[in-house]
Order: C-alpha cells, then structure tokens, then sequence
C-alpha cells in the first residue's frame, strides 16, 4: 500500500462532541412538527391564505402560474433595467440568459441610480456605498489587488487612448 494512503481509524460516538444531541424526542425541540401521523387529512383542508394585492409590478418566473401569498420587492423596475428585467422574465430560470440579464439589470440599476443623485444635485459617496472601509478593515489585501488591477487597467487604456491620437495627427 503506497505512504499516502493511510487507513480510516474507526471513530468513538462518545468521543465526539454532541453526538446523538437530538436522539431523544424529549430533548429535540423540533420533535411535534417532525411527528407526521395524520398529515394526509389536514393537508387535505388546509386553507390558502389570501392572496397580497401587488402595488407595484413585480416579475414573475414563467415557472409559476401565481405569485405567492407574500412577496415584496425593493424596487420595482423602471427605467432601461427595468426593460431589461421584464425581457429576462421571458426565459425560464434554467436559461443563462435569463440569470446574465438580470445581473446586467443590476449594474445598470447601480448606474441609474448614481445618475438620478447627480440630477438631483446629490453627490454619491461612492466609496461608502461600495463597502471600502470594511474591505480595507477585513480584507486589505484583496483591497490592494484590486486597486493594483485597476490602476493597471486605467494605466492600460491611458496608454492605448493617447497612442491612437497620436496615429490620427
């Protein structure tokens, strides 16, 4: 038998922490819900709840035939997301392009809405709104890297930018 494959020792319930925690019903919180004798005739009367009357529009998957008893939503869609959005809701959700819509609706939402505060005089503190004190709190070396990339990217495009003038003259 090679040195890398070692055999599995045989483990002593006892000797781990918390096993069998909930081996007695007595002391399993859960254990009235899990007991499902008699199930099938209250599941047989069970009323829907009524239905939310929606406000505002909210997309629905072509997977289901109703909304939900409940739903909310943040914001409903309007502007150039939102057209992107109602578009995406025309797939199913096991199509990518229904998931790559709706992630480019996101960025363009963020866009908009950076536009609609300049509009109305607001100037966003983008790098509040992008989290960078707690990135450089937890993670600044993920923080650096990015900032590096970045600086590359600008440097990058700076230089082709000012290349493709200098062709034109």
């Amino acid at each position: 038998m090679p040195s890398f494959i070692t055999k599995q020792q045989k483990v002593n319930p006892a000797t781990v922490t918390g096993w069998g925690v909930d081996a007695d019903p007595r002391n399993d919180p859960t254990y009235p819900y899990r007991d499902r004798a008699g199930d099938e005739e209250r599941a047989m009367t069970w009323d829907r709840p009524s239905l939310q009357e929606p406000r505002v529009e909210v997309l629905r998957s072509i997977e289901h035939n109703r909304l939900p008893a409940v739903f909310g939503t943040s914001v409903p869609p309007r502007g150039l997301s939102g057209s992107i959005r109602r578009i995406a809701f025309g797939y199913s959700e096991s199509d990518w392009r229904h998931w790559l819509m709706l992630l480019a609706a996101d960025r363009i939402n963020m866009v908009e809405g950076v536009l609609g505060d300049l509009l109305q005089g607001r100037i966003p503190n983008l790098p509040a709104e992008m989290g960078l004190r707690a990135e450089w709190k937890h993670n600044k070396t993920g923080l650096v890297r990015k900032a590096a990339v970045l600086a590359a990217a600008s440097a990058l495009a700076l230089m082709l930018l000012s290349r493709r003038k200098r062709y034109r003259r």
